[in-house]
């Protein structure tokens, strides 16, 4: 990425923020940040003090704003999203115009402006939607796909990248459940054996940059990763900042949560590649002409089953607090440095 000019919508955010302090220490020209919070941007300006980034005050909903912050990128990485279930659940529309629309603005600006490629951040919950955040963020992945199958020869490669539980991003439980332990409160959970991937906003990072230099347009890419309930990541994180087994309190479950999280489901992993540390699912660039499919379709019918937080590997509470140690956040509240 060393010389490389990157745009990053909702650049102010968890993922954002960890991907602009990775390129900057891989030696980008230039970044531009376009996102709607000012106060945000004003307090990542003076933290970083960096020329080299820029930035935007807009939206994705609005088209002249994407496409004034991606004139001349080589790179966009599309994070800007309406992100916590219950406020989508009250709010559908806001979500669809902001995950739906917004995104397709991003990538056609990014493809106007020449941009090489464009990686745009997905989520488990477009799986099997359960709610609407999850369904705007299906819609997405399908806004993307269908550019890729609409302009073959586009110079702009469209990708997208899947999460699950990415640790000590914004509105994740960690830093709930480190506010209840400074607090002297009970660690409260939806319901205890719910599972949930654990990955961390580096990896988070590393998944895009993969994305970036290996993706062919249309494709999607999804780190391995372990899981665990959230009963053991809050007994966890408790034993980490050294106050042992903590009371933990069932509160039920919130609008439009699931039990668990899929990253792929069973028809994708039938077509994926394994990349080692990630599978990358091709683009299914299958034309509109159904008659060909009527005598003949898909023969693969083997034995797999969708790949999500209750088949991957399963992570016990020491496991856990081993992986916990190594985030920044959490060695800053400990005072440890793990190497």
């Amino acid at each position: 990425m060393a010389g490389a000019f990157v745009t990053i919508t909702g650049g102010t955010g968890s993922f954002g923020s960890t991907m602009v302090h990775s390129l900057l220490e891989r030696g980008v020209d230039r970044i531009n940040i376009l996102s709607r919070d000012e106060a945000k941007q004003d307090e990542m300006r003076q933290r970083l003090g960096d020329s080299r980034v820029k930035f935007f005050v807009g939206d994705v909903r609005d088209y002249s704003s994407v496409e004034s912050s991606v004139i001349g990128a080589d790179f966009v990485f599309h994070a800007a999203a309406l992100k916590q279930v219950p406020s989508c659940e009250f709010f559908p529309d806001q979500a669809v115009k902001t995950n739906v629309t917004g995104s397709r603005n991003v990538i056609e600006a990014s493809h106007r402006a020449g941009v090489k490629s464009v990686v745009c951040l997905s989520t488990d919950k477009a799986v099997y939607p359960v709610n609407a955040m999850g369904m705007s963020k299906a819609l997405m992945e399908k806004t993307a796909q269908a550019f890729a199958r609409n302009h073959p020869n586009s110079p702009t490669t469209v990708s997208i990248t899947r999460y699950g539980n990415v640790m000590y991003s914004r509105g994740s439980v960690i830093p709930l459940f480190v506010r209840q332990l400074q607090e002297g409160k009970p660690l409260t959970v939806t319901e205890p054996t719910m599972t949930r991937y654990l990955m961390s906003l580096q990896e988070s990072v590393d998944l895009v940059e993969h994305a970036f230099h290996h993706a062919e347009s249309g494709d999607l890419f999804v780190k391995k990763a372990p899981a665990s309930t959230v009963e053991t990541l809050a007994r966890a994180v408790s034993i980490v900042l050294g106050h042992g087994d903590p009371e933990v309190r069932r509160i039920g479950m919130r609008h439009g949560e699931k039990m668990f999280e899929t990253l792929l489901t069973r028809e994708e992993l039938l077509k994926s590649e394994d990349q080692g540390d990630y599978f990358r699912v091709p683009l299914d660039a299958r034309s509109l002409e159904y008659e060909l499919f009527v005598e003949e379709g898909e023969t693969d019918i083997r034995d797999v089953t969708d790949y999500d937080s209750n088949n991957t590997e399963r992570m016990t509470v020491e496991q856990t607090c081993d992986l916990l140690r190594t985030l920044p956040e959490i060695q800053q509240l400990t005072g440890e440095t793990v190497a």
